[in-house]
């Protein structure tokens, strides 16, 4: 079987072949024979009832940065005319990112969109984690001054950060007795029309936040990212130390409770994300950390995605 994929993306020239999930899709499909064609977000075009973008085919290969992809000549394609589309932009998720979804939405199921648009737009990363707030820590969603003081009064060490952000940017840690808190409420007012996420902080950070993916609902490997000393985040773009990890039962249940939902949406590649028994976010966007479970010794997840979209063509 010979796919047409189009590959919805930042730049391939702006990656990091080493540890970009994208890429290693792209390595993966080309192994099997399909057919790559790469574009930007921002050539996307709907006239008529045509949805295209400025396509160009593209070669990968796992070299170094630089190495890693040749390009063909551009022309403007006919979505329609693939067979399946990656849809694999980097967030902020914002009104951008949500007219995107719409215009997929078009070609979408005829031309298989990898996740489903409509469910992505519904179903943002720190959203679609509020149906479960038995598996999350305390958590409260507003833009509210006095409703963000009484929580931080509540449970002391809190995190304040971005609704639609992504890669740990905007995530602050606030200790109890910190005098900044309504410093940092006016510039996330000035930064954010939309409300922000607060939630008790969980030391247990300290020790992980482990990346689960799941594919098609069901759980396949676990990486824990262990904050830099000094930093709050564990994102390995900061600094986080990426380590292989086996699934505890708490969040094998988790993946339980979560996986139905996640199967009734479509969604093939998820990655959640657990810091000790909590679930904190689940990510549907554009989920990383394949390439990284591989380096350490665990499963290569690109065929078994790629095994649940040519299940579905």
């Amino acid at each position: 079987m010979s796919l047409k994929v189009a590959v919805q993306m930042d730049h391939v020239a702006s990656i990091n072949p080493l540890g970009d999930s994208t890429f290693a899709l792209m390595l993966e499909a080309q192994a099997r024979g399909h057919q790559l064609l790469h574009y930007t977000p921002d050539t996307l075009a709907l006239r008529g009832d045509v949805v295209s973008a400025l396509g160009q085919p593209i070669t990968v290969a796992d070299k170094p940065k630089g190495e890693h992809f040749e390009l063909g000549e551009a022309a403007r394609v006919d979505l329609s005319s693939q067979d399946v589309v990656l849809m694999r932009q980097d967030p902020p998720f914002d009104m951008n990112y949500t007219t995107l979804t719409y215009l997929l939405e078009r070609i979408h199921p005829k031309t298989l969109v990898v996740n489903p648009p409509g469910a992505v737009r519904n179903a943002p990363e720190k959203i679609l984690v509020t149906d479960f707030p038995e598996l999350m820590p305390p958590t409260l969603v507003t833009r509210d001054r006095e409703m963000i003081r009484a929580f931080r009064r509540e449970h002391g060490n809190i995190i304040l950060k971005p609704l639609y952000g992504n890669g740990g940017a905007g995530v602050f840690f606030l200790q109890e007795g910190d005098h900044n808190l309504a410093s940092l409420i006016e510039l996330f007012e000035l930064s954010f029309r939309e409300p922000f996420m607060v939630q008790k902080y969980l030391p247990d950070v300290r020790k992980g936040d482990k990346r689960i993916i799941l594919i098609d609902g069901e759980p396949v490997a676990g990486l824990n990212r262990v904050p830099a000393e000094g930093e709050a985040r564990s994102n390995m773009h900061v600094g986080g130390r990426p380590e292989l990890s086996e699934l505890t039962e708490r969040e094998r249940e988790i993946c339980a409770t979560i996986g139905p939902a996640l199967k009734e949406r479509d969604m093939i590649f998820v990655g959640i994300d657990v810091i000790g028994d909590y679930l904190t976010e689940i990510n549907v966007t554009s989920p990383t950390g394949i390439r990284e479970i591989k380096r350490f010794g665990g499963p290569d997840i690109a065929p078994m995605i790629w095994d649940a979209i040519e299940r579905r063509r």
